[in-house]
């Protein structure tokens, strides 16, 4: 199926402390992301930007994106390779490095997939299906710098 997907959502900058942008020490950078039906996201800068620790920030964001993405594809992909995947965490992490003129940019990010299959025969094609994730990763796809995959796969008890 070919076809054209729209998402939307409302970024609202709670941060005011009653003077506004005034200043850059002058604002918290408290933001509430909102997708209609879905519970609000609480976000703000990272904390070496004057950012909130205990929220979610955009860097967080991208490596979660990322790694749902390749979770979601993996599934697919030994559904149809015919691989009974019974439990899989992912030990994602990224790395942004700033520019010096204020900007900067993720150098990479690195999923570290732990894989949990039903039986031994599947271990190659659930390595295999990793490839084949990666090509179907609408984020991944989306993204200018690599992202690498360092998988594992065991064998339930």
């Amino acid at each position: 199926m070919i076809g054209e997907h729209r998402y939307a959502l409302a970024s609202t900058w709670t941060g005011n402390r009653g003077s506004g942008t005034s200043g850059y020490r002058d604002y918290d950078r408290s933001v509430e992301i909102a997708v209609e039906g879905k519970p609000t996201l609480l976000a703000s800068s990272d904390k070496p930007f004057r950012g909130d620790p205990t929220r979610w920030n955009p860097e967080d964001l991208l490596l979660a994106s990322l790694s749902e993405c390749h979770l979601l594809s993996y599934l697919h992909a030994c559904v149809t390779a015919g691989v009974v995947v019974v439990a899989y965490r992912d030990d994602a992490s990224g790395v942004m490095v700033e520019d010096g003129r204020g900007g900067g940019a993720f150098r990479e990010v690195v999923l570290r997939p732990r894989v949990t299959v039903a039986d031994a025969s599947m271990t190659d094609a659930a390595t295999a299906a990793h490839a084949q994730a990666r090509e179907w990763c609408f984020i991944a796809n989306s993204v200018n710098f690599p992202v690498r995959h360092e998988p594992t796969v065991v064998v339930a008890e």
